[in-house]
């Protein structure tokens, strides 16, 4: 158990409650690092951080079970500590980012179409409710699937369906060998060899174009590592890339234009818009720099079968959603948030 430990659980459901019976609508907060996605929120401040804490780690089961408060920066140095690791590398963008924000956002990092997403390796959680309950759902094994897939709903739910206070988490070990190597390709040729790449057995756990060169990072046993390198050839670089491209550190991201985050499938082209694009995630998220107004960038991403998120100031951050899906998520919200109290607005005016 972290030495830091603190189960606030008791307060939390006390200000909720409180909140319910003045229908107060409430801010939830952990360490604010994750603040400029989504909607701006009017709300009462509830703040996560003072209930923090590892409150069971497990190794050889390969389980952590963890307080939403705790930084995300102390549950990674407790399984580096054992040789494991947050599979889905879960950006931080800033130093208060916590275990609950990381779900809350459902953010991942560049091994996520090798690895898999934050809602992969969910087992379970803690949450309140906006009926005042602070309930259990899941179990801290993959095959408990009582509840488990309203765990699962937690992320990336930005905090409007409850105040998650704990959460039990998949952890696997870290790679045996590690290599980083950066080809002179093109895009289109990259984009090509990625998907041809794709189909054959090669140790791959992340790729990006950084608009002049393809970056790879092998991970695996030694023997497989050794040969793809020999086999893909390029140059071996330092792999401080891959984290300054998860905490969005790399120069491309210090452009003064609207950051846009952009889902497509894999082996679409270069997108025809104004700005300037990283492509990440082997060619399924590309980052744009535009300045170009939002309905015209999502347009050319619908068209490719994709969907955009804005980072920062913007009216509809989120991809709007069809009538029939709006419809899903308002029914869900009321169930699960019958007065509308946990940050109503963060993600869809409607909810």
């Amino acid at each position: 158990m972290s030495q830091t430990s603190l189960d606030a659980s008791a307060r939390l459901l006390e200000q909720v409650n409180d909140a319910i019976a003045r229908r107060q609508p409430l801010c939830i907060q952990g360490g604010g690092s994750k603040a400029r996605l989504g909607r701006p929120v009017a709300g009462e401040l509830l703040e996560t951080r003072e209930h923090r804490g590892i409150v069971t780690y497990d190794p050889t089961e390969l389980v952590v079970t963890v307080r939403a408060g705790t930084p995300l920066a102390e549950l990674e140095r407790a399984l580096d500590e054992q040789g494991q690791l947050l599979a889905c590398e879960p950006p931080h963008l800033g130093a208060g980012a916590t275990v609950g924000g990381m779900v809350a956002a459902g953010l991942s990092g560049p091994r996520r179409p090798w690895a898999g997403s934050v809602r992969d390796f969910v087992l379970g959680t803690r949450l309140i409710t906006g009926q005042g309950k602070h309930l259990r759902f899941g179990g801290e094994v993959m095959k408990n699937v009582a509840g488990y897939d309203l765990s699962r709903l937690m992320a990336g739910s930005f905090g409007c369906l409850g105040v998650l206070t704990e959460v039990s988490l998949k952890v696997l070990p870290k790679p045996r060998v590690v290599a980083n190597l950066r080809l002179e390709l093109e895009l289109d040729l990259a984009l090509r060899k990625l998907a041809e790449w794709g189909q054959q057995p090669l140790p791959i756990s992340a790729a990006c174009h950084d608009g002049e060169g393809l970056h790879l990072r092998l991970e695996g046993g030694e023997g497989s590592v050794t040969e793809a390198r020999e086999r893909l050839g390029g140059e071996t670089v330092e792999p401080g890339f891959w984290g300054d491209l998860r905490e969005q550190r790399l120069p491309f991201f210090s452009d003064s234009r609207p950051l846009w985050r952009v889902s497509l499938p894999i082996d679409t082209p270069a997108l025809d818009l104004p700005g300037i694009q990283l492509v990440d995630w082997g060619g399924a998220q590309r980052w744009l720099k535009s300045a170009a107004p939002a309905d015209d960038i999502r347009t050319v991403v619908s068209r490719a079968g994709g969907h955009a998120t804005c980072y920062g100031a913007c009216d509809i951050p989120f991809q709007p959603l069809p009538a029939a899906l709006m419809r899903y998520h308002r029914q869900l919200k009321a169930q699960l948030d019958p007065l509308g109290i946990f940050n109503p607005g963060r993600m869809y005016a409607e909810i």
